[in-house]
């Protein structure tokens, strides 16, 4: 019988920095060298607060015992491999030993925090991003504006050229400089101190080819051009999407300085930075002199950053032999998925392409075999690879509203082009995959697409939209779903809890039509069944 995550793949990392900490869950498959977030957590805890001389208060240290705490509850539901790491707040605290002992004392001896230097931090922030980004053989700068520092890399090849760390951060700004002309004198002292660190001319000699910010406040920042907020005209770029221009930060800045004073602008500030509202101003600032200093006209952005740099090295130490650095496709697929989905479609889109492997494998399982079947249709594993992609794509439409966007989910990997190391045909079968993933099913006239037979089309549809089914049930994980045939038939166990019958029964009715397709060409039926914790031994 197959299995879907085996506990061994599963990494954590707790970023504890300057604003707020972030928990980071990713499953690693070595087979494939896929990387997917499967939780993302972030807390506002702000260890930074009226820091003067830097110092963790009682009531900052609290928030980060709750925060860790809560952090520590998700762990254990997961079996996870964890590491902690702490960045500028606990670097510059002078309370921080006592701080590290108080979490050891209150979490256990499995919380233990490692303070990293400023070009550990870059160093783990670059490893962050080539998860993201194809840009491995490049020569990358590489910044990220954190709460209480700014770390500058240049790397190529996987190695740190040139790291350095600014004590510039958009919560020490924040609190530097509140009354008067208070932006005017805060691109002052931003500008006088990247200049008296010599950082411009040290950037300058190494060069650079491409330039990537990485931080949560850039994300936002290039959301909020990309969405239109600093436009006078409504809509903003929205084909374009991971990068900006300086001129569009520009144009960003002043707008969001114009209406420093205007309630009507703050209340809709608020509404779109939500928690990040408080400190958007200084990193927008912050990031407006670093591309003017360093002449940059434009940048592109990473949506990884620190945690999933601390990560990747675990996965690294622990799977030797895999090359962190291939499958761009899958990649690629990450991204466009994170463009149009919050953390609940991704994490919906992730839960049901892990969904549709347990049941591709238990069918691929049944196709070894049954000899008597394998002349109709056979699976491989690139037909899994376009029916996970489909998986993770399939809800991105939404972004623009729920009607209809199963037709939208198809447009946007179309006309966006966005998946490298797919032909066009490729492209064309995954928006296929994801457009019929509701509604009416395929017409198999499209069966041409990469010699698809039309059975097969159907087979992966079929999957495709059982899986959406299955992970919208909020009360099952992936651990709970199993696959595999027996001599009734193909059944769907589901691991027995006190109200899992009722939810069997809902899942049963829902999926009857869907798995219509894959009786007649299996000829087997499928059946939904409760099933104890030791349900292996049911799976011949």
């Amino acid at each position: 019988m197959s299995t879907s995550i085996q506990p061994s793949n599963l990494f954590a990392s707790i970023d504890m920095g300057t604003n707020s900490f972030k928990l980071l869950i990713i499953q690693f498959e070595p087979s494939t060298a896929r990387f997917t977030t499967l939780h993302h957590h972030s807390s506002a805890v702000v260890l930074g607060r009226n820091s003067s001389p830097p110092f963790i208060s009682p009531e900052s240290r609290f928030r980060a015992i709750e925060a860790l705490v809560e952090f520590q509850s998700i762990l254990r539901s997961h079996e996870v491999r964890t590491r902690v790491v702490g960045t500028s707040a606990l670097r510059e605290a002078t309370n921080n030993g006592d701080f590290v002992i108080e979490v050891r004392e209150k979490l256990g001896f499995d919380f233990n925090v490692e303070i990293i230097s400023g070009f550990e931090e870059a160093r783990l922030t670059y490893l962050g991003v080539l998860q993201f980004l194809p840009v491995y053989d490049k020569k990358v700068l590489i910044f990220d504006i954190g709460g209480g520092s700014s770390e500058f890399l240049i790397g190529e090849n996987g190695r740190v050229l040139y790291a350095e760390s600014l004590k510039l951060g958009h919560v020490t700004l924040t609190q530097k400089f509140r009354e008067g002309d208070f932006v005017g004198l805060m691109r002052d002292y931003v500008c006088e101190q990247i200049l008296a660190s010599g950082l411009v001319g040290k950037v300058k000699d190494f060069g650079f080819e491409v330039v990537i910010g990485s931080s949560g406040t850039i994300r936002a920042i290039e959301k909020a051009i990309w969405s239109g907020f600093g436009c006078d005209e409504k809509g903003g770029r929205r084909k374009e999407h991971w990068w900006f221009s300086r001129e569009e930060l520009r144009v960003f800045v002043e707008r969001l300085c114009r209406g420093l004073d205007s309630e009507e602008e703050r209340v809709k500030r608020d509404g779109f930075f939500g928690r990040r509202s408080e400190f958007i101003v200084a990193g927008a600032v912050l990031l407006d002199v670093i591309l003017e200093l360093l002449e940059i006209s434009e940048m592109k952005v990473s949506g990884y950053a620190l945690g999933e740099g601390v990560v990747a090295e675990m996965v690294a130490e622990s799977f030797p032999m895999c090359d962190l650095n291939a499958n761009v496709r899958w990649k690629s697929v990450m991204r466009l998925a994170m463009r149009f989905n919050g953390k609940d479609r991704m994490r919906s889109g992730v839960q049901c392409a892990a969904t549709a492997k347990e049941i591709f494998d238990g069918l691929k399982e049944y196709d070894n075999v049954a000899e008597i079947h394998r002349s109709r249709v056979f699976l491989q594993e690139k037909d899994l690879e376009y029916l996970q992609a489909a998986c993770v794509l399939h809800n991105i439409g939404r972004f623009y509203g729920k009607e209809g966007y199963h037709k939208r989910s198809c447009s946007i990997i179309m006309e966006h082009g966005r998946l490298d190391g797919y032909t066009t045909e490729e492209m064309e079968l995954i928006a296929q995959l994801a457009r019929h993933h509701r509604k009416k099913f395929p017409s198999f006239e499209c069966a041409s697409l990469q010699g698809f037979s039309g059975e097969k089309l159907g087979i992966l549809c079929s999957v495709l939209r059982i899986s959406v089914i299955i992970q919208k049930h909020k009360k099952l994980t992936n651990k709970e779903i199993k696959f595999f045939h027996a001599h009734e038939g193909f059944v769907l166990a589901l691991v027995e809890k006190e109200d899992r019958h009722s939810i069997v029964y809902d899942i049963e009715k829902k999926i009857e039509t869907e798995a219509k397709l894959l009786e007649t060409v299996y000829q087997k039926k499928i059946l939904v069944v409760a099933q104890k914790k030791s349900m292996e031994s049911c799976a011949k």
